[in-house]
């Protein structure tokens, strides 16, 4: 069988190799992701080999750009893994040289007058906590709360309750969406967006035939969660950042929630964040990992993510094996209670939603196998995907960019074809895909939906079942 919900790997030094890309696109990766908050020099020769395995392996992956946003970072340290003691003074400041045991730069000035005494300052992801004592100018000094403090270069700062609005594009994720044009992606991630701004404002500096994936990870995101998804192309649940801003013991409430309100208005959802942490290190993953993995697929989400796992674990094709086996068990139990798990989908009174919503009943058919959607800007079949049919979803695009950017959505396998002239063009070049499609067989239904007039993007309006060697 193969899996409907999609697999993202990050790419990294552990497979930036021939074969092991090789082997993670035939394990079960469906999407590449770039982290353009670290150094990306040589990412062409590695796109280069992604576009050559593609073509070998006859299945189109998707590329996505993940921004870096404006994640706050200390600055460098002398003698990396500089060691804190446990209450010991420690201070931020603006001065532009490296840091050491007894000071660090920190260079945002404007938070620097803003802290005030009892403010947290949570370094490295959230591992080590320092606490505001006092300040003078733009120099804060702190106690460290965290036992085997170690400071490294760079690292993340995340400060609890603290409100910092973030409504624009950083030049860096400006000039990064120009590099990420240039290599092809097909996805543009917002990192610690606060509400639908950024995404308006990306929007306008994409080409047409790439999505936008907004990242939660801000209680902010999730006040304007709505019009963030509205405005969105996907949402990724970026669990890591968003469980020191909430707190880790509301994020598994606040991913259902996503999911579910992701599926209400027919966007994709990416689950993120030490799906298998322990195959960073170890050649298998803990039940909880496993459990973890089949919540995600069992609630609903398009897309599970691995992260430092592919990039720099010891295990990487080890862990994308475990994450399509955990998917494919998954997805069979939800295949035999298929009623559970249907979705609702709000059609808000859109005629192409409403068209393609009347699919959903006749794709539950044992007899029809699958649902070929002819879609020009990849709308229609993200709706179709949305409604998550037991019919496989086969997508027929002109455009390869829309192909590769739809292989990101659940059960979507795409074709590059040209587009149809006519109807009686759509029904030979239905009929030529068809035949190489192992899964169809003679008698069996095809659900064929498209847009009249061909070529003219959002415009569904027609269904057709057609029966196979009629």
């Amino acid at each position: 069988m193969e899996k409907k919900a999609k697999i993202i790997a990050t790419l990294g030094p552990a497979i930036y190799s021939n074969t092991k890309l090789k082997q993670l696109v035939n394990l079960g990766v469906d999407a590449f992701r770039i982290n353009f908050s670290h150094n990306i020099h040589g990412i062409q020769k590695i796109v280069s080999k992604i576009r050559k395995i593609e073509s070998s392996a006859n299945k189109k992956i998707s590329l996505i750009a993940d921004l870096q946003g404006v994640k706050l970072r200390i600055g460098k340290i002398k003698n990396e893994n500089q060691k804190i003691k446990f209450n010991q003074k420690y201070i931020f400041d603006n001065k532009k040289m490296a840091g050491d045991n007894t000071r660090i730069n920190f260079p945002y000035p404007k938070i620097l007058r803003k802290l005030k005494k009892g403010n947290k300052i949570l370094i490295d992801d959230g591992k080590y906590t320092f606490i505001v004592k006092n300040k003078k100018g733009l120099s804060v000094t702190t106690i460290c709360k965290s036992q085997n403090c170690s400071i490294k270069s760079n690292k993340s700062v995340h400060i609890p309750n603290f409100d910092i609005a973030f409504n624009r594009l950083t030049l860096k994720d400006k000039k990064d969406i120009k590099i990420a044009t240039k290599l092809g992606c097909n996805w543009i991630a917002l990192s610690y967006l606060q509400n639908e701004k950024l995404v308006l404002e990306a929007r306008k500096l994409i080409k047409k035939d790439m999505g936008i994936i907004s990242k939660i990870e801000n209680k902010h995101a999730l006040k304007n969660i709505t019009k963030i998804i509205k405005a969105s192309d996907s949402v990724m649940i970026a669990r890591g950042d968003l469980a020191i801003d909430i707190g880790h013991s509301e994020v598994p409430k606040v991913q259902l929630s996503l999911i579910k309100k992701c599926s209400q208005f027919s966007k994709s959802v990416i689950v993120a964040t030490q799906m298998l942490e322990s195959m960073i290190e170890n050649n298998t993953a803990t039940r909880a990992e496993i459990n973890d993995i089949a919540t995600a697929i069992f609630q609903g989400a398009d897309t599970v993510m691995l992260s430092a796992e592919a990039a720099i674990g010891k295990f990487p094709t080890q862990a994308v094996a475990t994450m399509t086996d955990t998917i494919l068990s998954t997805e069979k139990y939800k295949r035999e209670h298929i009623e559970d798990f249907k979705n609702s989908i709000i059609s808000n009174k859109d005629p192409v939603k409403s068209i393609l919503l009347s699919v959903k009943n006749i794709a539950y058919n044992p007899d029809v196998k699958a649902i070929i959607v002819f879609s020009n800007s990849g709308k229609s079949a993200k709706l179709v995907s949305a409604m998550r049919p037991a019919a496989k979803i086969v997508t027929i695009s002109p455009n390869i960019n829309v192909c590769r950017q739809v292989s990101l959505l659940w059960g979507v396998q795409s074709i590059n074809s040209r587009d149809a002239n006519g109807w009686k063009d759509m029904m030979s070049i239905s009929g030529e895909i068809i035949k190489k499609l192992k899964f169809v067989k003679k008698n069996d239904f095809v659900v064929i939906t498209a847009g009249l007039p061909f070529g003219k993007a959002g415009m569904t309006n027609m269904i057709r079942l057609y029966k196979v060697g009629s």
